[in-house]
């Protein structure tokens, strides 16, 4: 049986299109549920500046909040399906942009989205991706030797850039025997590269790079990258890598991509698993957070599509 997706998007649209074998619920302001024949439960709250009453699931689009979060997200029953749907959507992608631009630049973090992206390593999927056409980037870095068990490299080397033909030259970690600052400036210097021989492209609207694909996860306290809450890092706006030395999660030294960066992305994908993390994503999620103070995950809005991928865990408080 295949696995159950709950998907949740917020309206933006009024156009109806009448969709069959489909029972049309309406509330006055109020979520909209339909139901369809196959195993997924669609809930679209109306957005609370929207002028109609009465908007079909038809008519959805994937609008922002007010505070610019999206609210793309789907809901799987396990951390397997999960990382499923995460493949499907990078082998897509991969395919997308490699017959537009002849690369794919992606960019990955660590933690347990590493594990998440397994399946790319399994088929179909492993068979269909053009790997000689990546470019792969880390947005954050840890900064320690490439064989430590700290090591963001290692943990995707591990786990499925050992197991895929791309080239090594194509696998763009930091220089690990440089200082924390001296990585940082080595790594945007090498960016600027590949911008200059078009392997990276850069958004018309910031002049920043803009990554094909960012696959990120999240820390249980809501930090993105090695951007965590209240550290000044998270309001570089000049920089496209920094350093940070005083992580409050250990190791202390890393280096990261800035906020312009992250958000000049074309597609990020946000892959978090697990109950410990629910209370974060409730509070980036939910409706009735009023706080002035976002988290790092909060103020993730690329120009393009931002996904959310949970597991049911994850999203047991929404």
């Amino acid at each position: 049986m295949a696995s159950t997706s709950l998907k949740l998007t917020h309206l933006i649209s009024t156009t109806h299109l009448h969709q069959p074998n489909q029972t049309q619920l309406f509330f006055l302001k109020t979520p909209q549920i339909s139901f369809t024949k196959s195993t997924k439960l669609t809930i679209l709250p109306l957005s609370q500046k929207s002028s109609p009453n009465f908007i079909s699931k038809s008519s959805m689009s994937q609008p922002k909040s007010d505070k610019g979060i999206s609210r793309n997200f789907e809901i799987f029953d396990t951390e397997e399906d999960v990382a499923v749907s995460l493949a499907k959507y990078t082998a897509e992608l991969s395919d997308k942009f490699v017959k537009q631009r002849g690369a794919f630049t992606v960019v990955v973090s660590g933690g347990s989205l590493i594990r998440s992206l397994r399946k790319l390593v399994e088929s179909p999927y492993v068979e269909s991706i053009d790997w000689s056409k990546w470019h792969v980037f880390w947005v954050d870095e840890r900064v320690v030797p490439k064989d430590h068990p700290e090591s963001n490299y290692l943990l995707a080397y591990d786990g499925f850039l050992s197991k895929v033909p791309i080239l090594p030259d194509h696998i763009h970690a930091i220089n690990d025997t440089l200082s924390t600052e001296d990585a940082a400036e080595d790594y945007e210097t090498r960016l600027k590269q590949l911008v200059k021989s078009n392997i990276l492209a850069t958004s018309e609207a910031t002049g920043f790079p803009k990554f094909d694909a960012m696959l990120l996860g999240m820390g249980p306290d809501g930090h993105v990258a090695s951007l965590f809450p209240g550290h000044p890092l998270v309001n570089e706006d000049k920089k496209w890598v920094t350093f940070i030395k005083d992580s409050p999660k250990p190791p202390p030294e890393r280096i990261t991509f800035t906020f312009p960066v992250i958000n000049s992305s074309a597609y990020i994908a946000l892959a978090i698993i697990g109950a410990g993390k629910a209370g974060i994503v409730k509070t980036a999620l939910g409706d009735s957070n009023k706080s002035c103070d976002l988290l790092p995950v909060q103020l993730v809005s690329p120009e393009g599509e931002l996904k959310w991928y949970l597991d049911k865990d994850a999203a047991s408080l929404l």
